[in-house]
């Protein structure tokens, strides 16, 4: 099986809730391909319009490359239908995660798709040893994986921010115990893959 198309699993969940559930045969989850780009950007504004450049957490993302291996997008046959990204991020000193954005089409809301995409990202960021992951988005939505205020109740976003909606999660129990301060953008910058291999052709 192709490694892009198969499942992930956390090798030893603590909490049901981050579980793998079964999809619904009427979408598929796969890792995003630089194809996608064009169909992934309308989607996102179809969800969030154009106000999504003005939000706290683009700040970092903002001339970042997203972690390798964390992007997501569902499709029904050849349609994008839902998408998701992580990010590299320190809080306050530690690796972590940013999730986001996750956005779903208005045709298939309300079918557990974004409840997949989520799982199935963080399946994903435990296989590959990441440790806490943080958002800012809907508490009660979120707090079925189980993210809470608690992990980053020290921690601080580059701007305006609700802070009932800035979550948190540890992979890895005590991942951000006494984390504190600035959350930092940390990500590989956007066209550095590119220079790099110009260099090495070179």
């Amino acid at each position: 099986m192709d490694a892009s198309l198969r499942p992930a699993f956390l090798p030893a969940p603590t909490d049901a809730s981050r579980a793998l559930r079964p999809v619904n045969a009427a979408f598929h989850i796969r890792d995003e391909l630089p194809r996608d780009a064009l169909a992934r950007d309308a989607l996102l504004d179809r969800s969030f319009g154009l106000e999504r450049f003005a939000k706290t957490c683009e700040r970092l993302r903002e001339g970042r490359v997203p972690a390798e291996d964390l992007c997501f997008v569902a499709t029904v046959g050849s349609t994008i239908v839902g998408t998701l990204r992580f990010w590299h991020v320190a809080a306050g000193g530690r690796a972590a995660l940013l999730l986001g954005p996750l956005a779903v089409d208005a045709s298939h809301r309300a079918t557990g798709l974004g409840r997949a995409l989520v799982e199935h990202g963080l399946a994903r960021a435990g296989n590959l040893g990441h440790a806490s992951v943080m958002l800012v988005g809907d508490a009660p939505y979120y707090g079925r994986f189980g993210f809470t205020r608690t992990p980053v109740k020290d921690l601080v976003l580059p701007g305006p921010m609700n802070l009932d909606r800035f979550l948190g999660i540890e992979l890895v129990p005590g991942a951000l115990q006494g984390a504190a301060g600035r959350v930092l953008a940390t990500g590989e910058r956007e066209g550095s893959r590119r220079r790099a291999s110009f260099r090495l052709a070179a």
